[in-house]
């Protein structure tokens, strides 16, 4: 039997018919849908006189755009409004289980999948959203996917794509202290550029990804998207078994002894062939921070912005283009520039780990009267954790408040907007022109090195304060 890759093995398995010289017609075990990209395939399926195909394997929650103080209260913003009401009213006419807003299980639709236990090794899942790759943290196939598809799945319980090449990133060795995942992957992003695994399932291995929790592999699979790939996976192991165990959608009983059998084999067989292959170090990865307008654009905390004589010919106009939204200059450092903004939060960094590591380093600490901190946890589940924990009382001692659950300023479709011209340290997934809010500056960056800018009101390196 041919060797095959963990990729290999779980998409094979879900195709129900491949088209000669097209794609293949693959089965999706879990959909995923949020407010804003659902409305239009609704109603699609109404104009067709369709109903959705298998509504239990398909579950809802508002994300986006809902605000993230007063939630209680009715929202201000019409088309937010409508959008949420349209998604509950459609979940209730085609019976989609629903964590509405307030519903104790409400939050980002990336954070609960996994801490609910719908996420499991082996899983095809689809959203209509780009970072869907962040299950694959459990060695599932997901992906994001477009309106028109989110419409074809709710009919079809099943979706029509080409399959993509294999690529597998080994990092090797130990993440040094003060070195996170979200590290890990911004230096990834910056070795192969926004276009480099464009056409590619990654497949993340190596000692620094086995090393991770699943928290820190969630954050690493999340980013795939920013190098252009399909998705990332990570072969499930005992962290991913143990995580999974007990959450309320996961097996229970035999039917776990059952699933567990079965997860254990996936796994990429010895001699099982990639497209491409990279290998890295672990020891050559710093801190990271993003200094320009895409995630590529990044380098270590210590290190200088690239010199004019560092950039391709073809490259330069859009890289000077770059630096000068940023307001930033070619060969300088940008340690010690100035900070306005610090934004915790995302499908990214929003989970109970991430707000873990900031709170521990501003612990006993002072946020620096100059920054604007928006704390924002990923689901109501890491809310209360966070308080049972004792974390919003470090918070608070250290002068900073969380807000309530939702995407809130990753993408600013909210009212959680950087103005134009502030600066931004970031721990979401894009700095593009504008993302959080028009003219906003954006530089991604890890928990750690969020907390150390919330503390000094600069760029600081989180090494200084571990």
């Amino acid at each position: 039997m041919k060797a095959k890759t963990l990729f290999d093995k779980v998409w094979d398995a879900h195709v129900v018919e491949h088209v000669e010289g097209g794609p293949n017609i693959v089965y999706i075990d879990k959909h995923l849908i949020h407010e804003v990209t659902s409305p239009q395939a609704f109603s699609g399926l109404e104009s067709r006189g369709l109903k959705v195909l298998r509504p239990e394997k398909t579950l809802g929650t508002p994300d986006h755009n809902i605000p993230t103080v007063n939630q209680h209260l009715p929202i201000k913003d019409e088309q937010s409004r409508k959008q949420i009401e349209t998604l509950s009213a459609n979940c209730e006419k085609n019976k989609i289980e629903l964590y509405g807003l307030n519903h104790p299980n409400n939050g980002i639709v990336h954070v609960v999948g996994p801490e609910m236990g719908h996420t499991q090794p082996g899983m095809t899942l689809v959203c209509g959203d780009s970072h869907t790759s962040t299950h694959g943290a459990f060695g599932a196939v997901a992906f994001g996917i477009g309106t028109s598809e989110v419409e074809m799945v709710l009919a079809t319980q099943c979706i029509m794509q080409s399959k993509p090449k294999k690529m597998r990133i080994t990092i090797d060795g130990d993440l040094a202290k003060g070195v996170t995942a979200k590290d890990l992957t911004l230096y990834v992003i910056a070795q192969l550029g926004t276009g480099g695994a464009t056409g590619y399932f990654v497949e993340y291995a190596g000692a620094a990804v086995r090393n991770l929790s699943m928290e820190g592999r969630m954050t690493v699979c999340n980013m795939s998207i920013e190098m252009g790939a399909r998705g990332g996976m990570i072969a499930p192991d005992d962290a991913t078994f143990e995580y999974v165990k007990g959450r309320e959608h996961a097996p229970k009983g035999e039917a776990w002894e059952q699933a567990l059998a079965k997860w254990k084999t996936l796994k990429t067989d010895e001699g099982a062939e990639f497209d491409m292959e990279y290998t890295y170090k672990a020891e050559d990865i710093e801190p990271r921070i993003t200094y320009g307008t895409n995630p590529g654009m990044g380098m270590g905390i210590t290190a200088f912005i690239p010199a004019e004589s560092d950039i391709q010919a073809s490259e330069l106009p859009s890289f000077k283009k770059s630096l000068a939204y940023m307001n930033y200059e070619l060969g300088e450092q940008i340690l010690g520039k100035k900070v306005d903004y610090v934004f915790v939060g995302s499908c990214t960094n929003g989970r109970i780990e991430d707000l873990r590591a900031f709170a521990s380093l501003v612990a006993g600490r002072k946020k620096a009267d100059s920054i604007t901190a928006w704390i924002v946890p990923g689901s109501k589940k890491v809310e209360k954790q966070a308080i049972e924990e004792g974390l919003v009382e470090i918070l608070e001692k250290a002068g900073f408040e969380m807000r309530q659950p939702g995407c809130s300023a990753c993408l600013a479709m909210n009212e959680d907007k950087v103005p134009a011209n502030k600066y931004c340290v970031s721990t979401s997934n894009r700095n593009f022109e504008g993302r959080q809010g028009p003219g906003s500056r954006t530089l991604l960056a890890s928990p750690l090195t969020a907390a150390a800018a919330a503390i000094t009101g600069v760029i600081s390196d989180p090494r200084e304060f571990v």
